[in-house]
């Protein structure tokens, strides 16, 4: 079992930055694949992006794209989202996930989540 807490939401102008963490323990996260989904009220939740457990292949949502950076760094257990340029449309709560096969867009292929941490974009 591993378990993930995401830090780094908050609330931003239009145009700004943020960046996520997500801190795993229980199993060394190096040997899963990350990915960040989010979810605004009353939408369903929704990739934002991953990346395999080597950190050699990464993919965004088209959405994020040229946008958002995922990242990794297996000796911290941690996984990054670098924001930028955000806009209000990015409001929404953003889960970290992992999982050992899949790095996949569907959220339901993936087995562990974070509680979420909350990002608001203000216009």
């Amino acid at each position: 079992q591993v378990q993930l807490v995401e830090s780094g939401g908050g609330l931003v102008q239009a145009g700004g930055s943020l960046r996520l963490s997500c801190a795993a323990s229980g199993r060394t996260v190096g040997n899963f694949h990350m990915g960040w989904f989010r979810q605004a009220p009353g939408k369903e939740r929704e990739f934002v992006a991953a990346i395999t457990w080597s950190g050699e292949r990464t993919s965004y949502a088209d959405s994020v794209k040229g946008r958002f950076t995922i990242s990794r760094d297996n000796a911290k257990n941690t996984v990054y989202l670098q924001m930028n340029t955000l806009k209000p449309e990015d409001t929404a709560a953003y889960y970290c996930a992992a999982d050992r096969y899949t790095a996949g867009s569907v959220y339901y292929q993936w087995d562990h989540w974070g509680q979420g941490t909350q990002v608001t974009v203000s216009s």
